[in-house]
């Protein structure tokens, strides 16, 4: 007995959206998709979502596939050496992935009454894919609040506080995964035992989740939904004859964590664009940038700093750009937040105003070195006291001000 493997179900999956695009007639697509930042946690959401959700795959619509997409061109995927290095631990090249180059102009090959759309890692089909649609949105899980854009009838529609979305995935497909290990599968295109096709699996899905949770260490992070997920990869994995002996959970980690936190070969607009997210909200534009470097560092990258924050900030249309730090300094964890209002009045003000409000919340203390930003008045840094309130937190805090 055998079964596909991930890079073989990434081939076949990809040469399926091809041929579907390329061929006319009444095709029928199903994705999975990760959010705009496309982290190791959103890429690894989509694939394994995609991978095991395909074993129940059966309707003659889908073919049996579940396209998992990687919510970033191509060429972004070399700015994030963590998932080069995740991938290489299960036979996988950031080359496999399926990205937005894949799909070309989706919506003029593919109308949206033929499409289905899972989202992981979000909850609101955002940009280009968000305008065509959003309304074929039928699935959920993700981590973050709710913001009320999947209909109460998707299934799943999970959406649950979690150190990693990876975790909500996982929990959720232990009966399927479980039977599917068990079950047996056509050989055809098969090209792997089901113990070490599981044990690729369950190491891609713990990546992220030992990222996220600072290898299950951080009390603020680490919930009951990622230490069951852990424990139930790690049983995968133990499972596998070739896996179980090099597998390492701290070592493991330091390899992706220290992965993570080589940006040296980055510029700084490529540090900028790695962990990006936007929203729109009215008729202002927001974008985030979260860096795992501090503001020193990325001041350091550019004598030109806040120039180039102004230029990339006016590159994506943004009226409000901030950037998110989150680092080690003197061998302790520290936040840093920095707001830059792009375009002058309604902007400034909405800025002062997430101040006032927001300011004693998140323990903001100011930390300004006089910057300046040519065709900018306002910008400010701050050292961010409360450490536990992430994007996920200053965001809607944003948002609700806009």
């Amino acid at each position: 007995m055998s079964r596909a493997s991930l890079r073989l179900f990434l081939s076949n999956a990809k040469r399926h959206v091809s041929q579907c695009l390329s061929g006319g007639g009444e095709h029928h697509l199903s994705f999975v998709i990760g959010n705009q930042s496309a982290d190791l946690d959103s890429i690894t959401c989509a694939l394994v979502y995609g991978y095991l959700q395909s074993f129940t795959a059966q309707t003659a619509k889908t073919q049996g596939y579940i396209i998992p997409i990687t919510n970033i061109p191509s060429r972004d995927l070399r700015l994030r050496p963590e998932l080069t290095a995740l991938l290489k631990n299960v036979n996988l090249k950031p080359s496999d992935l399926i990205t937005l180059d894949d799909l070309g102009n989706l919506h003029e090959s593919l109308p949206s009454d033929r499409t289905d759309w899972t989202l992981v890692d979000h909850n609101a089909l955002l940009g280009e894919l968000g305008k065509h649609y959003s309304k074929r949105v039928k699935a959920v899980i993700d981590h973050h609040d709710d913001e009320k854009a999947v209909p109460q009838d998707a299934s799943p529609r999970i959406i649950e506080k979690s150190g990693s979305c990876c975790s909500l995935v996982v929990n959720s497909f232990r009966n399927v995964w479980d039977s599917a290990s068990t079950s047996s599968t056509d050989t055809r295109t098969g090209d792997i035992e089901p113990e070490e096709a599981d044990a690729q699996v369950a190491l891609l899905s713990l990546g992220p989740i030992l990222i996220d949770t600072v290898n299950l260490r951080s009390e603020d992070k680490t919930t009951p939904h990622d230490r069951q997920a852990v424990d139930y990869l790690e049983s995968k994995i133990n499972s596998s004859r070739k896996l179980h002996q090099t597998y390492e959970r701290d070592a493991f980690y330091n390899q992706l964590n220290d992965a993570k936190s080589n940006l040296d070969a980055l510029t700084l607009p490529e540090i900028l664009e790695k962990d990006y997210k936007e929203w729109h909200e009215g008729d202002l534009t927001l974008g985030i940038s979260s860096s795992v470097k501090s503001i020193k560092y990325l001041m350091d990258k550019d004598a030109n700093f806040t120039n180039v924050l102004l230029e990339f900030a006016k590159g994506k249309k943004l009226d409000l750009f901030a950037v998110m730090t989150a680092h080690n300094e003197s061998d302790s964890f520290a936040r840093q937040l920095l707001l830059l209002a792009v375009s002058e009045n309604k902007a400034i003000d909405v800025a002062e105003k997430f101040v006032t409000a927001n300011q004693g919340d998140l323990k903001l203390e100011e930390n300004d070195p006089g910057l300046e930003a040519s065709g900018s008045k306002w910008i400010k840094i701050w050292q961010q006291g409360n450490l536990a309130a992430s994007r996920k937190k200053v965001a809607p805090a944003l948002r609700k001000v806009m």
